[in-house]
């Protein structure tokens, strides 16, 4: 029983055409396939709708190909050039975002071929482990630390004046960069700090007010960088 469930819908590797209804069988497993690994993927984190959307279709759209592509070694190779062109393409994305969209494209890989009890297997323990990762790894992120953007006149000298304060509400600090802005009458800083436990923001706010001259001051959660891998 289980040897005929886990083989292919398709009678033979090698004949050329494709009925009606295992395409609409295949077709239909993927997007099933598809809308589970993109609700996985976006449990317990932030993701785009483009991206949710991307992750379900992208197995189907790889089930169909490879459905078409059936043996063809020429088509093969041209398919994978198709594909290799999309990187390019694409704005660069994080590790998680590239290892949801190569997981997609397995469970479509396998559809293709005909085995939807193993595509459907494959996507239920890869989507349960994704979820976990979501939920146990991914959600452990110190909210504590945050990203300072501090703007300062020409004529102040940030190298230690802000120290005082960063020791008293941090428990680590680090000038990530410098640039000069409005024709260079003023410089915008930006820190990477940790806080301490308890601490009120408003509090470290207002003291650094009192050191830059009352201008722009800005504090946000820890940006990821869009090249992350």
């Amino acid at each position: 029983m289980l040897s005929t469930l886990f083989s292919s819908i398709f009678t033979s590797t090698s004949e050329t055409t494709i009925s009606v209804v295992n395409f609409i069988i295949c077709l239909a497993a993927s997007l099933g396939i598809g809308a589970f690994l993109s609700w996985a993927c976006s449990y317990k984190t932030k993701a785009s709708k483009s991206f949710l959307i991307t992750m379900g279709l992208l197995p189907a759209v790889v089930c169909v190909v490879i459905m078409m592509v059936n043996g063809n070694v020429g088509a093969g190779v041209a398919v994978a050039g198709a594909f290799s062109l999309v990187r390019f393409r694409s704005a660069p994305g994080n590790g998680k975002d590239i290892a949801s969209i190569f997981l997609a494209m397995g469970a479509g890989l396998i559809s293709g071929m005909g085995y939807l009890a193993y595509a459907v297997l494959y996507a239920l323990v890869m989507g349960i482990v994704m979820i976990i990762c979501n939920k146990v790894v991914l959600a452990k992120k110190d909210s504590k630390e945050k990203l300072l953007r501090i703007t300062i006149p020409e004529d102040l000298d940030y190298s230690e004046i802000f120290n005082e304060v960063f020791d008293k509400y941090t428990t680590a600090y680090e000038c990530e960069s410098i640039k000069t802005a409005n024709m260079g009458s003023l410089y915008k800083l930006k820190y990477n700090i940790t806080l301490k436990p308890d601490t009120s923001e408003k509090a470290m706010i207002d003291e650094l007010r009192c050191r830059n001259g009352n201008l722009e001051i800005a504090i946000s959660n820890q940006e990821v960088a869009s090249n992350e891998l």
